[in-house]
């Protein structure tokens, strides 16, 4: 397997960082829009690991925008796998770019959505992942795969929803995925600040966007932003949190391949991060198309044109930054209730903790995007064995979770990642 990585920010970095410790691949270019970012990750691999391993290891300049870049660096390198860790904004141009290339695809973030023009707040208008999934036949025809929503939220929870259907419930009433953390940042004097764990642009995206729910009588439809908040507790000392609905892939996947009467996602925001969010809403500061901007920037004299969306993300804290000054947990998992395989009612979370001392320790990357990072490299390890295998556009859904979840939890001195996932019984009052 040969791995041309897009991406080289905090969860590109950490896809590297772990992967570093595997061996079911002969090369991994880690690419960067800067290089010199794609650089530092390597730099820090050779340092923790020595010449041999890194070795493994080259660089890359690419512009995720361009997919015949994307392609060319693809082809360069003799690439039999693209693993997308950019923006989704340039999730079209990097699919493009791989299946040109005549490889294979993973990403952790699917193709954005458009509201419904006239009602957006109950009916659907283009869904998260439409775009990839109509181009399915395509990838049929190469006989090359495109496996998306692949990291931790969507991705893992999917694996959980595969996992629940075939092993655990005869009938599932609600997939329901559920997110949350106890993390706090704190600037140098030690006081709490706002500072977003990952990405604010996609952050905005999810959040501001109306959320999607499925229903089986239904099918998909929306609701205003942080509807239906709910006090949901999670396990390993975080507690509860109230989680409301966000727009999120998982809603958009899980009924494609998952028989279930519903399926939400319900992510633990706070009242601040809600309030921000709102702000932001109210400013226009959202928006991701261009406003002219006077004054002189990047030594360029008159007006210029920005999207306010970047404006935010450029003045807030880079998420890979931010691990030393984090602490806490993050949970991510899935409810699911139904009725168990002996005919009974049941309620179980399905879940996995990634605590920031820890990962910061290991691997000196933040625990939300080390989360994140973890499934995708599994994944890819699976490709790489033939334990895993397809064709077209499928989701983490359509392959047995068994050797994931086994690979996953099994010690790494024994040849797995170490990484145990917890299964609570929360019978339904």
């Amino acid at each position: 397997m040969r791995i041309l990585l897009i991406g080289a920010g905090g969860v590109g970095d950490a896809i590297a960082k772990i992967a570093a410790r595997r061996d079911f691949f002969e090369l991994l270019v880690v690419s960067d829009y800067d290089e010199a970012r794609a650089q530092r990750t390597v730099e820090w691999i050779r340092a923790k690991h020595g010449d041999d391993l890194a070795a493994r290891f080259a660089t890359a300049q690419v512009d995720a925008s361009d997919p015949e870049r994307v392609a060319e660096v693809a082809r360069a390198h003799d690439t039999t796998h693209v693993m997308n860790a950019v923006e989704p904004k340039f999730v079209p141009s990097v699919f493009a770019g791989a299946l040109a290339a005549g490889a294979d695809y993973l990403d952790m973030a699917m193709s954005l959505s458009e509201p419904h023009p006239t009602d957006p707040y109950a009916q659907t208008g283009v869904k998260l992942g439409d775009d990839q999934f109509a181009q399915a036949s395509d990838w049929e025809q190469a006989g090359r795969l495109a496996l998306v929503g692949m990291g931790v939220e969507p991705g893992l929870s999917d694996v959980f929803a595969r996992y629940a259907a075939d092993r655990l419930f005869s009938e599932i009433d609600e997939l329901g995925t559920r997110d949350g953390a106890n993390l706090v940042v704190r600037d140098e004097a030690g006081n709490e600040i706002f500072a977003p764990s990952f990405s604010i642009w996609t952050t905005i995206e999810e959040c501001l966007n109306p959320p999607v729910i499925w229903e089986e009588n239904t099918g998909w439809y929306t609701t205003p932003p942080f509807s239906e908040p709910e006090v949901f507790e999670f396990p390993e000392g975080i507690g509860p949190v109230e989680c409301v609905n966000v727009e999120h892939e998982e809603v958009l996947l899980m009924p494609r391949w998952v028989d279930a009467k519903r399926v939400t996602f319900k992510y633990g925001l706070g009242e601040e991060f809600i309030g921000v969010l709102r702000t932001l809403h109210l400013l226009g500061l959202d928006s991701t198309t261009p406003i002219r901007v006077r004054g002189a920037a990047a030594g360029v004299s008159g007006p210029v044109e920005v999207a306010p969306r970047d404006v935010v993300a450029a003045a807030l804290p880079d998420p890979a930054t931010i691990g030393p000054r984090m602490t806490g947990k993050t949970c991510a998992g899935l409810w699911v209730t139904g009725t168990g395989r002996e005919g009974a009612p049941r309620e179980v979370y399905l879940y996995h903790v990634s605590d920031n001392e820890w990962t910061m320790r290991e691997y000196e990357a933040q625990c939300v995007v080390w989360q994140t990072a973890l499934n995708p490299v599994i994944a890819l390890e699976l490709l790489a064995s033939g334990t895993w295998a397809g064709s077209g556009v499928l989701g983490p859904e359509a392959f047995d979770a068994v050797p994931f979840l086994e690979l996953m939890a099994r010690p790494e001195d024994e040849g797995g990642y170490g990484q145990a996932w917890g299964m609570q019984d929360r019978l339904a009052a």
